[in-house]
């Protein structure tokens, strides 16, 4: 249970980050992700290094390695489809993530066979649609399919594979047991290489119009929604499998709209009920337990 909790959390401070990137001016995107990674390594080094296998092995650096390739993958694609497609669309696509991780956990060995898993996903991955949905009613947008989508998608898969990778690997004990030193490599290696492509494709300079309000908000989102949300997955991971773990993002777009209800009360309409019923009806059963039954 004590999994199941964190991933609760981890919910819930995934939820509140977006209102809060909204705050950053027009900054570099990769770069400042790049800053928000290295901000996370920083807080977590004082509980990483603790560990007698803080320092990997030259045969297990490949596999942090995709590890962070996956985190790049994800957020390169996510901020080079902004441009290119609405919110609503990459919400309603990032619904499939559960379901790949389920699949590649199946091929990988790291999932179990069992039919009230898929179940329970496809019945969250409902509900989400349907927050989604009700999203673009209420907010406006439109669901399409593109380029951009296409784009978004791949994102998906990476971010999938990223609980599939770290799964694996503690079950063929490449990987260190502690979700510390684990969460800091893989987000060491995925700043490197998202720092690099934001290198090539953004301005440098466009860093110095960071104001101290940017700074600050940079600092909570790489400590907090960075290095505690990857270290409570990479915690959870230890003992869930991935498409559990990854089964948490529906509650993602349950908190947008509490967060929604909060600013603006007048929003609350029926339109928010049976996507919300289904997701908190899917997460009750995951974390009961029923997914293994």
């Amino acid at each position: 249970m004590r999994e199941h909790a964190g991933m609760l959390l981890w919910a819930l401070l995934v939820g509140l980050s977006f209102p809060v990137v909204g705050w950053l001016d027009a900054l570099p995107p990769l770069l400042l992700t790049a800053l928000r990674f290295a901000i996370a390594c920083a807080g977590l080094w004082w509980l990483a290094r603790r560990s007698a296998d803080f320092w990997p092995r030259w045969r297990t650096l490949p596999l942090y390695g995709l590890m962070g390739l996956c985190l790049a993958g994800f957020f390169s694609a996510m901020f080079q489809a902004a441009q290119h497609t609405t919110a609503v669309s990459m919400a309603t696509l990032y619904v499939t993530v559960p379901l790949l991780a389920y699949a590649a956990g199946l091929m990988l060995g790291v999932e179990r066979r069992r039919w009230r898993m898929p179940a329970i996903l496809l019945l969250g991955a409902c509900g989400a649609l349907l927050l989604a949905l009700a999203e673009a009613v209420v907010q406006g947008g439109a669901l399409q399919l593109g380029r951009g989508e296409a784009v978004f998608f791949l994102g998906c898969v990476a971010s999938a594979l990223y609980p599939v990778i770290s799964k694996w690997g503690l079950a063929r004990e490449l990987l260190a047991p502690s979700a510390a030193v684990r969460t800091f490599w893989s987000l060491a290696m995925g700043g490197v290489l998202i720092g690099a492509l934001g290198l090539v494709l953004e301005p440098v300079d466009a860093l110095l119009d960071m104001r101290g309000r940017d700074a600050l908000v940079l600092v909570y989102l790489g400590l907090g929604s960075s290095a505690l949300t990857f270290w409570l997955m990479q915690h959870a991971t230890g003992r869930l499998t991935p498409g559990a773990v990854t089964a948490y993002s529906y509650l993602v777009p349950f908190v947008s709209m509490l967060l929604l209800f909060f600013r603006e009360p007048g929003r609350i309409d029926w339109i928010w009920l049976p996507g919300s019923a289904l997701v908190v009806l899917a997460i009750a059963l995951l974390a009961s337990g029923r997914a293994e039954q």
